[in-house]
């Protein structure tokens, strides 16, 4: 099924978000390159893209309760709006050459901050705008458009415009950013969002606390979140040193780091496009058991792989898993959540599913520093084996539910096994 087939509304989605993630793969690299043209302090430019990574962690949870407050095509349109803004006046900046180092950290910060908005209400938007038995095709498409428009168009752009001119990935960006607020506004206002009487609320800390509620008693949905918490202790460990172990272990040349680091998107893309033909074929929860088995199987490859040919077929096997994963793991909350929840309780599952991922890198980075990076690979090959075993027995009751739906692209709580994750 192609998104033109799963009707208008998706079709303006898709767009928006691809074209969205399109300006983040260009930006992110492009803050990345302005701090260093700044300083030279690794010390400062790590504190740029730490300023990016804390708002999902301190504002999560905020940004899920305004997604179920406010009408969530609007707030996307707005969001996005902002951000539009902001970029553009930091692109001014720096072609004024007045953009010190408090001002790439101030902006890092606060369009991170704007996107726990986003994420949280265009978690809820999809199942808004396609038939349930489509969420599996369409989350597919999403995937399989932003890992695109990132990985093989963004990513690669960035380098090449900050060279042009270094305000120019920022302008770029602050362009795709307005033209996905005015392509969310174009979509058909949902009826129950356009004629309901606004409910009555308590206090934030309140219908926080309601989302956690939720997601910690539904007793699948939390087991999931949690496995997919301690998955993330080997992910995070394996991105923090994975440029290391593939020179160095693999002795993928230099200059072919980035081929190599595009098969990890192959296998992302892939695995977007066959998520909705397996959740529908085992069911969402059966589907989940295999991948971990699969992702295993696949990590023990990576591990024991000595060849930059090995090497990156497992890391692409290992790619797909992940992006079914992220794929299946919120389609199971999505189709569980009451539609008034879904803002909250989605923040809740990226939040816990995410707050490993800083453990695993810190970890990391200190055993590659004392023993290499081989036992980094081989500790996070078994931990994805025990993660398998606990799934398998803490989910194996649940295994014959056929339910299916995925969330939108813009909930990822499993970061892709490639840079631009």
């Amino acid at each position: 099924m192609t998104s033109s087939a799963l009707g208008r509304d998706f079709r303006l989605l898709w767009s928006a978000a691809v074209s969205s993630r399109f300006g983040d793969a260009l930006r992110t690299p492009a803050l990345a390159l302005l701090a260093a043209t700044v300083t030279r302090d690794p010390r400062v430019v790590a504190a740029v893209a730490v300023a990016g990574l804390l708002p999902p962690l301190l504002f999560g949870l905020l940004g899920g309760v305004y997604a179920d407050r406010w009408d969530r095509r609007r707030a996307m349109a707005l969001v996005d709006g902002v951000r539009a803004v902001v970029v553009a006046a930091l692109a001014v900046a720096v072609a004024l050459d007045r953009s010190p180092v408090v001002v790439l950290l101030v902006a890092a910060f606060v369009l991170a901050t704007l996107g726990t908005l986003f994420d949280s209400a265009s978690f809820a938007m999809l199942p808004m705008v396609v038939p349930p038995d489509a969420l599996a095709r369409a989350n597919g498409r999403l995937q399989a458009g932003s890992a695109v428009a990132g990985g093989f168009l963004g990513a690669p752009a960035a380098g090449i415009l900050f060279a042009v001119a270094p305000a120019l990935p920022f302008a770029v960006d602050a362009v795709s950013f307005a033209a996905a607020a005015l392509l969310v506004l174009a979509l058909s206002p949902p009826p129950a969002v356009a004629s309901a009487t606004p409910p009555r609320r308590g206090s934030v800390w309140n219908e926080i606390a309601e989302g956690v509620r939720w997601l910690r008693g539904h007793r699948t949905l939390w087991r999931v979140t949690l496995l997919t918490a301690a998955s993330n202790l080997a992910i995070s460990g394996i991105l923090a040193v994975q440029v290391l172990y593939a020179l160095e272990v693999l002795r993928v040349p230099p200059a072919g780091y980035g081929l190599f680091t595009a098969a990890a998107i192959v296998g992302g893309l892939t695995g977007a496009l066959g998520a909705g033909r397996l959740a529908a074929r085992l069911g969402t929860v059966s589907a989940l058991l295999v991948v971990l088995a699969a992702e295993t199987v696949a990590l023990a490859g990576f591990a024991l792989a000595r060849h930059p040919v090995s090497g990156g077929i497992a890391l692409a096997a290992f790619a797909a898993g992940t992006v079914v994963w992220n794929s299946l793991w919120a389609s199971y909350g999505q189709q569980q959540v009451p539609s008034g929840l879904l803002g909250r309780v989605g923040a809740a599952q990226r939040m816990v599913g995410l707050l490993t991922a800083p453990v695993g890198a810190a970890v990391a980075g200190l055993v590659a520093a004392a023993y290499g990076t081989v036992p980094v690979m081989g500790g996070a090959a078994g931990t994805f084996a025990l993660v398998t075993l606990a799934a398998w027995w803490a989910l194996r009751p649940a295994a014959p539910t056929p339910t299916v739906a995925p969330t939108s692209d813009a909930t990822e709580a499993r970061p892709v096994p490639h840079p631009s994750r």
